[in-house]
C-alpha cells in the first residue's frame, strides 16, 4: 500500500463531545453545554488507560484473572503434562494479610520474568518486547514482589502507550514461580477518519500522522497529537478540540474534531449610566456590516476581538464586547454583541496654531468653533460644520462624510466638502516691504470617493473645483505684489480651476515609528477656457527603526508641478515641518523640491522624550521656474539646512513638540508644533 493511500479525511457538521475529552480550548459554558448532550459516550483513549482498573478492557476481557485486580496468586505446575501442551491450573488462596490495600502485604519470590503475547508465546515483535521489559520497574527476576507492584508494573506497560491489554500470569515452575506479563499489542497505523475538521488544514493532519503510518499505534504519541491539534485551535483562539479518538479494526484510527460554528450574531445596546438594554439609535445594520465574523464560520476570539476594535474605530461606540452564548443542543454559538453608544452630536472649541504666522501680537494662534455629528440617520454618517479664526487666518468648513457607501461591498467611503478660507500669503510672497499683508482666499467644493484596496493600502479619487484669489490689507484683490510679480496664473483677479485628484496610501502599525507612504496627483482640467490647465505631484515616505527604547526615523518628501498654476501654489521650503532653523517658506518656494530629515527620539522620563535631528531642504533650481520669481525677488537662498534638539510630550491633543535649531546661516529658532511632522 502506498504512504498515504489509508488516509482520508471527511467532514461532518455534527459534533460529538465526550464527557472526558482532552484538554479543552472552549470556554467552560460550551464544554458544559455540548458534553451534557452526548454524556453517554465515552472517550476511547482515556478508556485504555482506565479500564485496566476495573478488570476489563475495550479490546475484550482478561482470558485469566489478573494480579491487578486479585489478592491471590494463580499457579500454574511445571509438569510432564505441560510439556506435552496441557496445562493444570491450580489457585493457591492467600494468606492471612495477603489482601489488597492491607498494611502488610506478603511478598512471593519470583524466579523469573518473561513478557509473552496475549497466547502465552513469544513476541515476533522483540522491539515491542523491549518496550514492555524496560518499562518494569519492580518485576526481576529473583526479587520478592507485592501485589501492587505487580499492579503497578502492569500500568507502566499500558502507559508505554503500545499495548491495548496486559494481563501478569503467575506459573509454578520447578524453579520457582514465573511471572509472566501476557501483552497486547496495538494494530499497526494504516489510515486516518477525521471527521468534523472543517477549518483545520488536511496537511497539518498527514504532517502529524506521516511517521506513523506502518508502525504500531502509540497512545503516548497520539496524545500528543491530539494535544498539537488543540493547540492549532487554541492558538487561532478558534472554538474546536479533538471530542473522540477510537482505534478501528484494520489499524484505522478514528478521529472526531468539535468545532462550534456562529448560529446568529445580535447586537444589544446598553444605557451608558445603568448598563441596562435600551433601544439605540444606531442602525443593527452598520455594525453588523463591519464584523469579519459570519453566520456558519467557526468562532474565534482573536477574529472576534478584532471586530470590537473595528467596531470602536467608527466612533460612535464608548463600549463594545461580544458574549458567546450555546445556541441550544445544536453545538453551535450564539453571539451578542453589547453596544453602549457615545452621546452623538454636539458644539465644542478649541485653539491650534498656524504656521504661515511668524509676527504679531497673537503670533499663529488660531480659535476654534465646531458642531459635529457623528452618526446622522444611525447609519455612522458624520456631519462637521467648523469655523477657524485667526489673527489673519479663517476657515468655514462644511464637510459631510458617509464611510461606507449603502450597498458597496468594497467598503468605499464618500466624502463632500464645502470650505471658505483666507491664509496668510507669507510662505510664498513672504512680507512686503510697505508692511502691507497679503492673504489668499479660496472657495472649494469637492466630493472625493476612498477605499482600501490591499492590506495596508487605500486609495482616493476625487474632483475638486477651486475659486482662489490674492487681496490685500483692505479685502480687494489684487493681481501684482509690492515687486509687481504676479499673483495669479491667469491674469484676472482671480483663479479657477477644476481638479481631479488620485491619491494611494500606504500605513504601517500607524504608530509615528511605522513605514508610511503617500503618493498625491492632481490634474487640472481645462473644461472652459479660463480654467487652469497644470499637473501636480507630491510624494511623502517615513521609515522608523527601533533600537531597545529609541527610534530613528527617517523622512523623504518631494513633488514637481507642470503646467500653468499660480505662484501661491508652488512648493514652499523650510519652516517646522520642512526644514528647521528656518522661518516659515524662508528657504525657497519652488515647482520643485525634495526635503530630508533624520531625527533619532529617546525617553527622558514618563511621557517625555528627548530628540535630535537634522533636515535639508531644496528647490532644485526651480525657485525661477514660479511665475513671478518670487522666491527671487526675496532673495530666498533655495536649498538649506537645520540641525537641533528637542523634547516630546504625549497628550491627548498628540504629541507636543518643542524644538531648538540653527540653520546653516548661524541663526537659531525655536519651534513649536502640535502632533506628528508631515
Amino acid at each position: 500500500m502506498a504512504r498515504n493511500e489509508g488516509v482520508r479525511f471527511t467532514s461532518s457538521p455534527s459534533l460529538k463531545l465526550t464527557s472526558s475529552a482532552p484538554r479543552s480550548v472552549l470556554p467552560p459554558f460550551i464544554c458544559q453545554s455540548l458534553a451534557s448532550n452526548f454524556a453517554s459516550a465515552r472517550n476511547s483513549l482515556n478508556q485504555v488507560f482506565h479500564e485496566f482498573k476495573k478488570g476489563s478492557s475495550k479490546f475484550g476481557k482478561p482470558r485469566t484473572s489478573p494480579l491487578l485486580c486479585s489478592s491471590s496468586l494463580a499457579l500454574v505446575s511445571d509438569s510432564p503434562s505441560e510439556v506435552a501442551g496441557v496445562s493444570q491450573q491450580k489457585s493457591v488462596p492467600a494468606a492471612t494479610g495477603r489482601q489488597l490495600g492491607s498494611e502488610k502485604e506478603e511478598r512471593v519470590l519470583i524466579s523469573e520474568v518473561l513478557v509473552r503475547n496475549k497466547d502465552g508465546e513469544e513476541l515476533t515483535r522483540k522491539d515491542l518486547e523491549a518496550e514492555a521489559v524496560a518499562a518494569l520497574k519492580a518485576s526481576r527476576p529473583n526479587s520478592a514482589l507485592t501485589v501492587r507492584e505487580v499492579q503497578e508494573d502492569v500500568l507502566r506497560i499500558i502507559n508505554s502507550g503500545y499495548f491495548c491489554s496486559c494481563v501478569p500470569v503467575a506459573v509454578d515452575t520447578r524453579d520457582g514461580i514465573r511471572l509472566v506479563f501476557q501483552v497486547e499489542p496495538n494494530q499497526e497505523f494504516q489510515g486516518l477518519v477525521c471527521e468534523g475538521a472543517n477549518v483545520l488544514p488536511a496537511k497539518f493532519l498527514q504532517d502529524a500522522f506521516r511517521n506513523g503510518y506502518g508502525k504500531v499505534v502509540n497512545i503516548r504519541h497520539l496524545d500528543e497529537v491530539i494535544s498539537s491539534i488543540n493547540g492549532w485551535y487554541m492558538e487561532r483562539g478558534l472554538f474546536g478540540l479533538v471530542s473522540d479518538v477510537e482505534i478501528l479494526s484494520g489499524g484505522i484510527i478514528r478521529m472526531q474534531v468539535s468545532e462550534a460554528e456562529v448560529n446568529d450574531i445580535s447586537i444589544r445596546f446598553l444605557d451608558r449610566k445603568t448598563g441596562e438594554p435600551t433601544v439605540g439609535k444606531t442602525k443593527p445594520e452598520t455594525i453588523l456590516r463591519q464584523l469579519t465574523t459570519k453566520k456558519g464560520q467557526v468562532y474565534s476570539m482573536l477574529q472576534g476581538k478584532r471586530d470590537v476594535e473595528t467596531v470602536l474605530t467608527m466612533g460612535i461606540m464608548e463600549d463594545v464586547s461580544i458574549i458567546p452564548q450555546p445556541a441550544g443542543d445544536t453545538g453551535k454559538v450564539d453571539l451578542t454583541m453589547n453596544c453602549v453608544e457615545r452621546v452623538s452630536g454636539g458644539f465644542s472649541a478649541g485653539g491650534g496654531i498656524s504656521s504661515g504666522i511668524t509676527s504679531g501680537p497673537l503670533s499663529g494662534l488660531i480659535g476654534s468653533f465646531a458642531y459635529s455629528h457623528r452618526n446622522v440617520f444611525g447609519r455612522n454618517q458624520k456631519l462637521n460644520i467648523s469655523l477657524e479664526r485667526g489673527q489673519v487666518d479663517s476657515i468655514f468648513r462644511i464637510n459631510y462624510t458617509d464611510p461606507w457607501i449603502e450597498g458597496d461591498d468594497k467598503r468605499t467611503s464618500r466624502s463632500i466638502t464645502i470650505q471658505n478660507s483666507r491664509t496668510p500669503g507669507t510662505l510664498v510672497h513672504g512680507n512686503q516691504p510697505d508692511n502691507s499683508s497679503l492673504t489668499i482666499g479660496r472657495v472649494t467644493a469637492g466630493i472625493e470617493f476612498s477605499r482600501p484596496f490591499r492590506p495596508k493600502w487605500s486609495g482616493t479619487a476625487g474632483l475638486i473645483f477651486q475659486h482662489a484669489s490674492a487681496r490685500d490689507d483692505s479685502g480687494r484683490p489684487i493681481i501684482k505684489d509690492f515687486y509687481n510679480s504676479p499673483l495669479t496664473a491667469s491674469g484676472n483677479s482671480h483663479d479657477d480651476a477644476l481638479l481631479a485628484k488620485l491619491e494611494s496610501v500606504y500605513t504601517g502599525s500607524g504608530d509615528r515609528g511605522s513605514s508610511m507612504f503617500v503618493f498625491n496627483m492632481e490634474q487640472g482640467l481645462p473644461l472652459l477656457p479660463e480654467w487652469l490647465f497644470f499637473n501636480r505631484i507630491n510624494a511623502r515616505a517615513r521609515k522608523g527603526l527601533q533600537f531597545g527604547p529609541a527610534r530613528f526615523l527617517l523622512s523623504l518628501s518631494g513633488g514637481h508641478v507642470v503646467g500653468n498654476f499660480p505662484p501661491h501654489e508652488a512648493f514652499v521650503i523650510g519652516g517646522t515641518n520642512s526644514v528647521r532653523g528656518y522661518e516659515e517658506g524662508a528657504v525657497g518656494s519652488g515647482r520643485s523640491y525634495v526635503v530630508g530629515s533624520g531625527e533619532f527620539s529617546f525617553p527622558l522620563f514618563g511621557p517625555v522624550e528627548g530628540a535630535v535631528f537634522s533636515d535639508y531642504g531644496t528647490d532644485l533650481g526651480s525657485g525661477a521656474t514660479v511665475p513671478g520669481d518670487p522666491a527671487g525677488a526675496r532673495s530666498k537662498p533655495g536649498s538649506g539646512y537645520g540641525y537641533g534638539l528637542g523634547i516630546r510630550v504625549d497628550s491627548p491633543l498628540g504629541p507636543l513638540r518643542l524644538e531648538y535649531a540653527f540653520n546653516d546661516k548661524k541663526a537659531a529658532r525655536f519651534h513649536f508644533g502640535v502632533g506628528h511632522r508631515n
